[in-house]
Order: structure tokens, then C-alpha cells, then sequence
């Protein structure tokens, strides 16, 4: 078999789609402004802006089908060249308020949201658009009136974080990874272990499920969770491959990337059982030196060619089935060289 896959946006996300398609026979062509972008280190690259129709145009050319690796693509974009997941998703994706409308609907349950009459204070105020990695939020502990977009959010005294990888094909083929425990630092995802011990798999699949279904869904979903004394909160969705999910790359049959392109091709889903227990480290900002990282048994290191800078995601490492000690030391020199 070989196939094309358009994809808007050349990041991280693009480049292990690609790196998960090659030995498929499945090629990746990416659209992105910047000329530097890592993922045309691993497939041809579009430069130019999301929007533009003639780039959109030279994406599709082609194309069996045609994806986005992040939920801030212009919608117009995504509908202009038939994107999978469908636009529906992508717009609930980019605003808070209508994908909280959603779980509500859905009898999903989240934190209490709206004006901070119905929420309280404290809270959390964020922005209805354009959030991510912690940005566009903040604190607020009296009551003052919102600023236009914003958003309230009942503050959740929660347990643990959590998330569940959802994929679904054209057909209703469905099929879930377990659920990942998540620890963030400034609002960035540091780690994630999998399968997280003592959680409720079967809620977190009903939840994913009733999303899946009434978007009509195809590829990977993201749900971000809150666990709240043994029960589930929506915190919120992400329509596309999701940086918890990369521990399925060493440590399940088949990765979210792999999968995320089986189900936009209308091929058969791989199996989602992890390998073993799995934790998965992010390096941002800066990277520890990389024989220090490759001297830890068992660690697998995967670096994305992009310039260090602040807060910017640089790689990852992950561990399966390791020993304390060697998961302990990726964690510290992780966070030695953690800058935000």
C-alpha cells in the first residue's frame, strides 16, 4: 500500500504521524508558515499560511485524506480541503464554552462553569479561545466582572489527572488505550504513566464513547479528566493526536500515530493494549545531554529537531517496564533542564 496524508501544521505531532506512517507505506505532506517547521525534516513541506488557498490547494493535491496536528487551524481551512475529524470537532475543540455546552448535554460531568455567579470564588477564569499548556487562565479570588471571551471555572480539588485516548473509524470501529495518570509543571504536561493504576477504565470509555458517537468521530480524540474521590470530570477534549498519548509509540502495540492514521484511511484499528507499565517524560525547554539519556537502561528517547527555547517542547523519553531508579533519573534530568 502507499498513501498520502495531507496535514495542517508541521510540528511535533506531524513529524510521528509521519515517523508512524512510513512503514505503513503511508507518506506525509505538511502545510505550516514556518520554513523550519520539524516535521518537514520527515515529509515534504508546504510553507505558507494556514488560510491560504493555493497552499491549501498544493496540501490536498493528491492527498487520500487530509488531517491537522493542533485544534487552533482555522476552521475555514479544515472544511476547505474535507479534514478529518470533521470540523464540528475541531470548532468545539477551540472553544471552551460550547465543549463544556457538550458534556452537559451529554451528562458528562465537569466542574461547574459560566459567570462566576454560578461558579464561586475562587476560580479559574480562562479564555474561551486559543488556551493551551496552561496559557490564557488565571486565579481569580473575588468577584469582578469577565472579560469578553472569558470563561469561569469551578477549581476542582482533585485527585489525580487523568486522560483517555479514544480512536474510531469511518465504519464505528472503536477502540481505547488505558488511561494515563498525568503530572504537569507550570501548566505543561511533565509526565505520564500508563496504565494508571486503580482507575475507572470502563467510565472513562463511556465517556470517550458518547463524544465519538455524537461527533460522528474519526481518528484519535483526547479526554482530559479529573478523578474527584473514585469519579470522573471532563476537563476538556482535544480533537487530534495528544502529547499524553506519546508513551503509546514504545509502549503499546500500536501507537496513537499509527492509529490516528488507520482510522482517517479507513484501515483496520491496531490493537491499543500497552506493552507494559509505561511513563512517559517530557523534555522542555531544555534537553539533558543526550548520552546521559541514553546510558539509562531501557529509556527511549525521542528528540524533534527544534531549537531550544523556553517552554517549547524539545522531545520526549519513555520508559516501559523499567525500574525505579532508571525512571526516577529521566524525571530529574528532565526537570534540571526543565525552562519555562
Amino acid at each position: 500500500m502507499t498513501a498520502l496524508v495531507g496535514c495542517i501544521g508541521g510540528g511535533q505531532l506531524g513529524r510521528m504521524l509521519a515517523l508512524a506512517g512510513a512503514p505503513l507505506g503511508v507518506r506525509l505532506r505538511f502545510l505550516d508558515p514556518a520554513a523550519d517547521a520539524c516535521a518537514g525534516e520527515v515529509g515534504e513541506l508546504v510553507v505558507g499560511a494556514y488560510d491560504d488557498p493555493a497552499c491549501l490547494g498544493r496540501l490536498a493535491d493528491g492527498a487520500d485524506a487530509v488531517t491537522y496536528e493542533f485544534e487552533n487551524v482555522p476552521v475555514s481551512a479544515a472544511r476547505a480541503v474535507g479534514a478529518v475529524p470533521d470540523s464540528r470537532a475541531l470548532e468545539l475543540g477551540q472553544d471552551r464554552l460550547a465543549e463544556k455546552d457538550l458534556f452537559r448535554r451529554l451528562d458528562i460531568a465537569t466542574a461547574p462553569y459560566g459567570s462566576l455567579d454560578e461558579t464561586g470564588v475562587p476560580a479559574l477564569v480562562k479564555s474561551r479561545r486559543l488556551g493551551y499548556d496552561g496559557k490564557g487562565q488565571r486565579v481569580v479570588e473575588t468577584f469582578e466582572p469577565l472579560g469578553e471571551g472569558e470563561l469561569a471555572e469551578g477549581i476542582v480539588s482533585f485527585d489525580r489527572e487523568l486522560s483517555i485516548l479514544a480512536v474510531r473509524g469511518p465504519t464505528g470501529e472503536t477502540a481505547f488505550y488505558p488511561v494515563t495518570e498525568n503530572e504537569h509543571r507550570g501548566g505543561i504536561l511533565a509526565v505520564s504513566r500508563a496504565p494508571a493504576p486503580a482507575v475507572p477504565q470502563g467510565e472513562a470509555e463511556r465517556i470517550a464513547l458518547r463524544l465519538l458517537d455524537e461527533l460522528g468521530y474519526v481518528g484519535v480524540l483526547a479526554v482530559e479528566l479529573f478523578e474527584v474521590e473514585g469519579r470522573l470530570l471532563a476537563n476538556e477534549l482535544a480533537p487530534r493526536v495528544h502529547n499524553s498519548g506519546h508513551w503509546t509509540i514504545d509502549g503499546a502495540h500500536a501507537s496513537q500515530f499509527e492509529n490516528h492514521l488507520r482510522a482517517i484511511l479507513g484501515l483496520p484499528l491496531g490493537v491499543t493494549a500497552a506493552r507494559g507499565p509505561s511513563v512517559m517524560v517530557n523534555l522542555v525547554g531544555g534537553s539533558p545531554p543526550l548520552e546521559r539519556l541514553l546510558a539509562i537502561p531501557g529509556a527511549h528517547v525521542h528528540l524533534y529537531g527544534k531549537e531550544a527555547r523556553p517552554g517549547r517542547k524539545l522531545g520526549h523519553v519513555t520508559l516501559v517496564d523499567a525500574d525505579d531508579d532508571a525512571v526516577a533519573e529521566v524525571v530529574e534530568l528532565s526537570r534540571a533542564a526543565w525552562t519555562v
